[in-house]
């Protein structure tokens, strides 16, 4: 049997987020192929390393209903159908598996075996190993827990399926993208998030551009986006994104278990904090005690003088 990747398109390339899947999917020592919704889609997936096949779908998949559909019809060629742990494939996967009476597992951190996968449960406080006897089984992954493929190396065979008649029940109206700090906040390698402690959206936009000046994606904890300081895209914790980059700077946030659930297992995570006993520096590797504006000047001044990302 084989793995199927649902890919998704940004910026006129093959997301991150994709590659980490076509990662953690091969890993499983079957081989993957790539779904995609345009020929210019299939051409960037065909060159992907470690794909064997893609899949030319109709560009007019727009909703999840419809691609839940497409992904009824092809199901049976599959042992794993799989998608990152984003929008697209949290809404359609598990109509598909549903549609299909097979099993659906979110969010998974690690593969172990072609059927058995480590997953996430009540907000990371408890770590489950699951093996799934479906036939098929549909399931997201967290990219940040996965490298990503290399985009070049590949050469797989392009083909094209048949057509799928749209779910006209929804309509897709609009989809925008909330930016932030030119990085994908999931799979970013550094994030610098911001709490209440900025005390105003005027300085979580002065956080967000010293973000970018370092090569990192800004966060925000639920406290500074309920207060209006960032956007709801931004949110990290139990009931916003689950990070885990390589570096995580924490500025002004105290350290809620809601938020911790949601960045825990970031490599290293720097916190700085006016209170000595905020219980973020109980998962700190690094804690500085101070005011979190002389940091952001350091690290501004710092940025500057280097000119380049860290």
């Amino acid at each position: 049997m084989r793995s199927l990747v649902v890919a998704e398109w940004e910026d006129g390339a093959i997301a991150d987020a994709t590659l980490r899947v076509i990662r953690a999917a091969s890993e499983r020592g079957v081989p993957v192929d790539a779904l995609t919704f345009s020929p210019s889609m299939a051409n960037a997936a065909a060159c992907i390393d470690g794909v064997g096949r893609v899949l030319l779908a109709s560009d007019d998949i727009a909703n999840p209903e419809t691609l839940a559909n497409l992904l009824q019809h092809i199901a049976s060629d599959y042992s794993l159908i799989a998608a990152s742990h984003r929008t697209t494939g949290r809404a359609a996967l598990p109509r598909a598996a549903a549609l299909t009476s097979n099993a659906f597992l979110a969010d998974i951190t690690r593969v172990v075996t072609a059927q058995r996968f480590v997953r996430g449960l009540y907000a990371g406080s408890v770590v489950a190993t699951v093996e799934s006897t479906s036939a098929t089984l549909f399931a997201t992954f967290r990219t940040s827990s996965f490298a990503p493929a290399s985009a070049t190396g590949g050469a797989a065979p392009i083909v094209a399926l048949g057509y799928i008649a749209p779910f006209t029940a929804t309509v897709l109206i609009d989809r925008q993208a909330a930016a932030q700090g030119g990085h994908d906040l999931s799979s970013a390698r550094i994030v610098v998030a911001g709490g209440r402690g900025l005390a105003s959206k005027e300085n979580m936009d002065k956080l967000g551009a010293l973000a970018r000046n370092m090569g990192a994606a800004l966060g925000a904890s639920r406290a500074a986006v309920d207060a209006g300081y960032a956007p709801n895209a931004a949110q990290v914790g139990q009931t916003g994104k689950t990070v885990a980059p390589d570096i995580y700077l924490a500025f002004g946030i105290s350290g809620a278990i809601q938020h911790l659930a949601g960045m825990k297992d970031s490599q290293i995570i720097v916190a700085v904090n006016k209170d000595p006993d905020a219980p973020i520096f109980s998962v700190a590797d690094y804690g500085i005690v101070g005011d979190l504006f002389d940091v952001m000047g350091e690290l501004e001044a710092h940025a500057r003088a280097t000119g380049d990302a860290l």
